[in-house]
């Protein structure tokens, strides 16, 4: 009986990472995305954050192209149409991240991936609750580490 995929969120950074500046070090997250191991869940707010930051020119040397991550969005990310308040809510001291903690606890997910210092200081709380907050390195070497190792080969 096949399992449903375990639901990501991620942060505005990481979405860059993968999408603009196509970071081959979170290659391996990215690959869990796109091949549907991991289902990335994210809200309009979260995209139109992006194109806001991509919009002021933040990324303008890697001339990203904003149709293309639009239709990355619409391709893999799962998007809510609205974010209900977690049964326990985690206040993050940056308010522009307060989205991402709440779709994340609201929706079960089992990790929200981001660089940001704010989200990462709530990592302790919301391990409690259920939900990892990590880096992308620590994503992958977790990852990595809960990986089945492969079974040697049996001689009769």
């Amino acid at each position: 009986m096949p399992t449903s995929p375990e639901r990501i969120v991620l942060d505005t950074q990481v979405v860059m990472d993968w999408l603009v500046f196509r970071e081959a070090s979170i290659q391996p997250l990215t690959q869990a995305v796109s091949d549907g191991s991991l289902l990335w869940i994210g809200h309009p707010e979260m995209l139109a954050e992006l194109q806001h930051v991509l919009g002021r020119g933040v990324a303008a040397a890697w001339a990203p192209d904003l149709a293309e991550i639009e239709a990355c969005f619409e391709r893999l990310c799962q998007m809510q149409p609205q974010i209900p308040a977690p049964a326990v809510r985690l206040v993050c001291r940056d308010p522009d991240d307060q989205i991402f903690i709440d779709l994340a606890l609201a929706a079960g997910a089992r990790w929200l991936i981001s660089r940001d210092r704010a989200v990462l200081a709530l990592a302790r709380r919301a391990r409690k609750l259920g939900l990892e907050i990590l880096t992308p390195a620590a994503w992958i070497k977790r990852r990595q580490a809960e990986a089945p190792s492969p079974s040697p080969d049996v001689q009769t």
